[in-house]
């Protein structure tokens, strides 16, 4: 009942009538997240219970706790496979509410060296029709140093995962970068459970060059280098590169120890939306910058997910991110190689139950195929020759 209210009044009230500005509605859900997981023991009387209730509500529809989700990956208890993207939460604002809106782990940032405003504005879109969004939002962030002294005061939940998604600042050269990741690193490596290198994101002029074999190893080799503590470090890629470029990076994380791949970020690719102009810039979709998530890069991470688990012989953990919004597509990418997943865009379109909705169906996916744990189904759809 809830859920059809939300996907089919409020939604289209939001997007297409009142047509509210989704950045502005993004920091509203963080804003009201962060005070939802705060302690009600210092609120005005009348308002604990206001906030109890609140948390009762998000633990009744969002969470589902079953054994047969949980597994042990870098060592780190991860108690189910479904994660909450980095670009939602870029400065850990609302990371208290993570666990309690069901996630098994949340990945913060986008976060950079230097704190940066992003690109103009407008800077995100809804595309309804095409169950999408366009951003270009450019790592708008408080910097790494802000998001280290908040994590301070926030203590690592041992079955909460905490990943932290580093990228580099616009005024940082090229030829700079990797100074720019590792001086992000060396703040918050006693911060987070692991961390990415976000080097795919089509918002950042040149970024995406560094997916290059010979622009990403001397990153990668700086980073690997101070992690003294061997934090797992995973890089993310895009979904529009060609098999040969992936191969690439395949090469470069068996030579530097990475501890996985996520597949996949935004992709660039417009040509084949429903929607075709934006209302508010008047422009047509093609012509905008930006990059695309959602149900239209759904299939190309998926192949992407298939094709590194292929490649890499199942052995290199892959987080599978990009158009999920049903158990369906979620167990398509497990099938596939996925050893976790992420969701975003999904989660604005479905709302806060769809975690324990797809939770929920990839429990009745193991019993239909007779599956003990969701680490049996990984590859299932793809076996090894």
């Amino acid at each position: 009942m809830l859920q059809d209210i939300y996907k089919f009044s409020l939604l289209p009230l939001l997007f297409q009538r009142v047509k509210a500005d989704p950045e502005t509605a993004h920091q509203h859900i963080l804003k009201t997240l962060a005070w939802i997981a705060q302690s009600p023991t210092t609120d005005p009387y009348w308002s604990q219970p206001i906030r109890r209730f609140s948390q009762a509500w998000c633990e009744n529809i969002c969470q589902l706790e079953s054994p047969r989700l949980g597994q042990l990956l870098w060592q780190q208890s991860f108690a189910n496979p479904l994660g909450l993207a980095a670009g939602f939460d870029k400065d850990g604002l609302a990371i208290a509410c993570w666990p309690l809106m069901g996630f098994g782990f949340a990945e913060l940032g986008t976060v950079t060296c230097h704190a940066q405003p992003g690109n103009p504005k407008p800077r995100l879109f809804r595309l309804p029709q095409d169950q999408a969004a366009l951003n270009r939002m450019g790592f708008n962030n408080q910097g790494s140093a802000a998001l280290a002294e908040r994590l301070t005061h926030i203590p690592m939940i041992p079955s909460f995962p905490r990943g932290i998604n580093l990228g580099k600042s616009k005024v940082t050269p090229l030829a700079e970068a990797a100074a720019d990741y590792l001086q992000s690193f060396t703040r918050l490596k006693d911060l987070g459970s692991y961390f990415v290198v976000n080097v795919s994101s089509p918002n950042t002029p040149g970024l995406r060059s560094l997916q290059a074999k010979s622009q990403l190893e001397p990153i990668l080799a700086a980073l690997q280098t101070a992690n003294t503590q061997q934090k797992p470090l995973l890089i993310k890629i895009a979904p529009d590169l060609a098999w040969e470029d992936i191969d690439d990076i395949l090469e470069l994380a068996q030579q530097h120890q990475l501890a996985g791949i996520i597949a996949t970020n935004t992709t660039i690719a417009k040509e084949q939306l429903v929607t075709k102009r934006l209302d508010i810039t008047g422009n047509l979709v093609t012509e905008e910058a930006g990059g695309i998530s959602g149900a239209p890069v759904r299939q190309r991470s998926t192949d992407v997910i298939r094709y590194i688990y292929q490649k890499t012989h199942g052995q290199l953990p892959i987080i599978g991110v990009g158009g999920i919004f049903t158990v369906d597509d979620a167990w398509e990418k497990i099938t596939a190689g996925a050893s976790l997943l992420q969701v975003y865009t999904g989660w604005i379109y479905e709302g806060p139950w769809i975690v324990k909705n797809i939770l929920n169906g990839l429990i009745k996916k193991l019993d239909e195929h007779k599956l003990d744990n969701i680490k049996d189904a990984i590859g299932l759809d793809n076996p090894q020759s």
